[in-house]
This record gives C-alpha cells, structure tokens and sequence, in this order.
C-alpha cells in the first residue's frame, strides 16, 4: 500500500511539472546587467583609477532604451515678461524717456557750468558767497535775493543783471569791486536793497528811485563819488549808510521818509541849518529822520544847533 501512494504523489507532482508555463529569460538591454560574477569585482574595482583624473559621479546607471532627461520645454514667453518688467513703466503703460535739465540748474557760466551748481539756488534766491568768483555769473530769470560776499569781483557790467525784472535785493558785500557801469543798477524795475559795503567803489552809478535800503560802507567815494541830488528821488528811501567813505560833505537833498543816516568815519566838516529842517517853516518837524550818525567827523556840531531843531533826536557826534 505504502509503495502504491508513493507512486501516485510522484505521478501527480511529475504531472504539474509538466503543465507549468515555461520563463522566458528577462533581458534587461544593459552592459551592466549582463556581466558576470567574475566580472562584478573588476566592474566596482577604483583602487585602479588614476588620481588626476576627473572626479566620477557614482549613481545608478539608467538601463538602455530612452535615456532623455524629462525637462520641462524652455518658456519663452515667461523670459519676455521677465525682461519686460525689467523696464520700469509709467502708470500708463508708455516707458519713461530721459529727463531733461534744461534750465533747472540755471544758466551756464563762461566756464560752461550750472550757476546752481556752483552756487546755491533755494527758490528765488542764489546764494553765491565765498566762492571766489572774479565775475558775477549768470543768473535764473527768476532770481530776486542774490548774494555773492566774499568773493573777489572786480567790476560790474551792465549786462550782468540785465532782464532780471523780479530782482529785489543785490549784496556784494568784501568784494573788490572798483569799477560799476552806469546802467548797471539803473533799469532794475523792483530792485529794493543795495549792499556794496568792504569794496574799493569810486564813483556810485544812477541808481533805481525804488531803493528801500542802500549800504555803500567802507568805499572809497571821496567828495566826487556821490552825484548831486543822488538820492532826492527816492521816496520809499529808509536807511542810507555812507560809513568809512572819506566824504566831505552830506549829501542832499535826503528823502523826505529817510529813517537812518549814517555817515561815520569820513570828513565831514561842516553842516548848514537847512541839511535837515526847513528854516523857513519854523512848525515843520521831521519825524522820520530817528537815527543820524556823524561820530568820526570833524565837525562841532554845537555850532549849528538849528540844523537839529526839526528832529525827534539829536545827531551823535562830536560836540567840541
């Protein structure tokens, strides 16, 4: 019985042998794969490499077949946007042009450079001080305050203000100014104040009738700097400042408004009873006229003491 079973189990396991499916060697296309065992030791061998060569990178080779990277297609449209955003825009799409500076400097001087770049322009007024300029330079139209202290100009032309209509106030102050043209001032329809004190002016130019405050100190006008009548038409006339000019005499008639006179420092050695008061109208009172300076003269202004009896104050100065 035991020899009969073992027969049958055999005959049946032979028989399942029989109608399995037969396995196809699988070939995987690669030199890799189809080495042997021997070879595998040679295949992963490095002690072999020499030592100058490249470095290998070690990885997993790709079996054979379609080897192609799976890269995303260039975009170049993205590129285009990303270079197009690169250009600033305006708000209306358009691309800004270059900006132009015509003008906003100022003038060019003869050296070809902005007057605003040399100077300081703040609005409408230049500063211009203690840049050692031997020349006024050329001004914006617009400019009503110019100030150029401290610097070493010699003479001023009578182009040098020309068309400046809104120029209000001029100060030239520590120059070395000797030599002013005559037409220099004169056609400045709104010009108010005048500084040109610590220069070597001898001879004052016709002036504007709308000067408010004129300041010619420490010049050297003598007794022909000043022309007769100079300043009788100037009404709106506040302060006039002759200090350190080596005057001889006062000149007048003086405006009618005149507040402050200082002449200080010259040679002044006389005075008449009409310089300040009216001798014929005893009521007349100059009530304007506050501040008269004449200490540094030699003149004793005891002996006219009429000349001061119009006036709120007395003139100082020496009374010996």
């Amino acid at each position: 019985m035991k020899m009969l079973a073992r027969l049958i189990l055999g005959l049946v396991i032979f028989d399942a042998a029989v109608t399995a499916p037969t396995l196809e060697p699988i070939n995987y296309d690669s030199e890799t794969y189809d080495a042997t065992l021997e070879d595998l030791d040679n295949l992963y061998n490095y002690e072999n490499i020499p030592i100058g060569q490249a470095e290998i990178e070690i990885a997993t080779v790709m079996p054979s077949g379609n080897r192609e990277l799976l890269t995303p297609p260039p975009q170049p449209e993205e590129a285009e946007e990303e270079e197009e955003e690169s250009t600033p825009r305006l708000i209306d799409g358009s691309s800004p042009q270059e900006p132009e500076f015509t003008g906003v400097l100022g003038p060019h001087t003869n050296e070809d450079f902005p007057t605003c770049l040399l100077c300081t322009c703040i609005s409408t007024t230049v500063y211009c001080d203690d840049h050692e300029l031997d020349a006024i330079p050329p001004l914006p139209k617009n400019t009503a305050y110019f100030y150029s202290r401290f610097n070493r100009i010699k003479k001023i032309n009578k182009n040098d203000f020309a068309s400046l209509d809104d120029l209000r106030r001029i100060d030239l102050t520590s120059n070395l100014i000797s030599e002013i043209d005559e037409d220099a001032f004169r056609k400045l329809p709104h010009l108010r104040e005048l500084v040109l004190r610590d220069n070597k002016i001898r001879q004052l130019p016709e002036l504007p009738n709308t000067l408010t405050f004129i300041d010619i100190s420490n010049n050297r006008l003598g007794r022909k700097g000043i022309k007769q009548e100079a300043f009788k038409d100037m009404y709106d006339l506040h302060h006039l400042y002759l200090t350190d000019n080596n005057l001889d005499h006062i000149p007048l008639p003086l405006p009618e408004n005149l507040r402050a006179l200082h002449l200080q420092n010259n040679n002044i050695l006389e005075m008449h009873e009409d310089t300040f008061c009216n001798v014929k109208n005893l009521t007349y009172i100059r009530k304007a006229l506050e501040d008269i300076r004449l200490d540094g003269n030699p003149i004793n202004l005891s002996k006219t003491p009429q000349a001061y009896m119009c006036l709120p104050r007395l003139p100082i100065g020496s009374l010996v």
